[in-house]
């Protein structure tokens, strides 16, 4: 069996029976690229059955019918869960030191989120990053350095930040 051939004669016709199934684009061409993957992993085989498209049909099938059952049990686990509570807004504070954050440069904003808000030794996040627990303290030391100095700037009167 030539399977590029088969593909080329074949691919388009499976991909409209995919959507057909399962109305959406990318889903069907997904389908269709996984009934292809089998296909070809089973070619030999494939090669002596007397409809191969058939054979293809019935595995993008099969696939669609999985989607749609993973699709309900979602759904009802969904439906069985309570809605979560809607979630407050961020404070001004978490904002501004998100803002914050992300001007320091990217060693400084990784080493102080793993120490403050993950609770990493400074002997952990030297391993974690390749560095020496110096090079971290460092960090940290200049983070926490950079980051005080951008949080005053914010909470400085307008006009003090314009005199500077």
């Amino acid at each position: 069996m030539d399977f590029d051939g088969f593909y080329r004669d074949t691919s388009r016709r499976l991909l409209r029976y995919a959507y057909g199934l399962t109305g959406d684009a990318a889903e069907a061409q997904d389908l269709v690229q996984e009934a292809y993957a089998r296909a070809w992993q089973r070619r030999r085989r494939l090669a002596g059955y007397d409809d191969p498209e058939a054979w293809l049909r019935l595995v993008v099938n099969r696939l669609s019918t999985d989607r749609w059952r993973r699709i309900g049990i979602r759904r009802a686990r969904a439906a069985a869960e309570p809605p979560a509570p809607p979630v407050e807004p961020p404070s001004e504070d978490v904002v501004l030191l998100v803002r914050a954050m992300r001007a320091l440069p990217d060693r400084h904003r990784r080493a102080l989120a793993l120490h403050y808000l993950l609770d990493r030794s400074i002997t952990e996040i030297a391993e974690e990053t390749g560095s020496t627990p110096n090079t971290v303290k460092s960090w940290l030391s200049r983070g926490r350095t950079a980051l005080a100095a951008a949080l005053a700037e914010t909470r400085a009167p307008e006009g003090a930040r314009r005199a500077r």
